[in-house]
């Protein structure tokens, strides 16, 4: 069984790349990139400056998938 090692923050969104990527930072001030799912592209954007949770990698802190809350 393939396990995949992630942990879930807590970040804001501060700035649109493109349609699937944004500009976001964690509350300690580390900015990265944040990008939607697979299957979550075709759900509404969250806002700038909006709370949302982060799914990241403990090995690459550079980029994080969003976690689109499922009664948006």
């Amino acid at each position: 069984m393939d396990k995949k090692e992630t942990i879930l923050l807590d970040a804001r969104l501060v700035s649109v790349i493109d349609n699937n990527a944004f500009g976001a930072e964690l509350r300690n001030g580390h900015g990265f990139v944040a990008f939607f799912g697979r299957g979550d592209a075709r759900r509404a954007a969250p806002g700038i400056g909006e709370e949302t949770k982060v799914e990241m990698s403990p090995y690459d802190m550079s980029k994080g998938r969003l976690v689109i809350n499922q009664e948006r």
